[in-house]
């Protein structure tokens, strides 16, 4: 049986470590608890699937600032819906 009760701790250990799997889950927590703050961070140290994350928020409340700001940071579909929702 696989655990999926894995503490913050080590998945941060692992991420530190190059493991894109366990920053990726790290991502996936802080979008359940609503932290943005953190998945920026998570963004800005390379984790694409929190530029997917933030994205889909941003595009949600329609704030083409925030999508700006996430494809400045290298996450590429967010300029795409940048372009579509400015295009609208």
């Amino acid at each position: 049986m696989v655990n999926t009760n894995i503490d913050r701790e080590t998945l941060r250990e692992l991420a530190d470590a190059g493991n894109e799997t366990a920053l990726d889950r790290l991502a996936d927590l802080a979008d359940a608890a609503g932290d943005t703050e953190e998945l920026g961070e998570l963004l800005d140290e390379g984790c694409l699937h929190a530029g997917l994350l933030l994205t889909r928020r941003a595009v949600a409340a329609a704030d083409l600032r925030a999508l700006q700001r996430i494809a400045d940071a290298g996450y590429e579909e967010a300029e795409t819906e940048l372009s579509r929702l400015l295009g609208a």
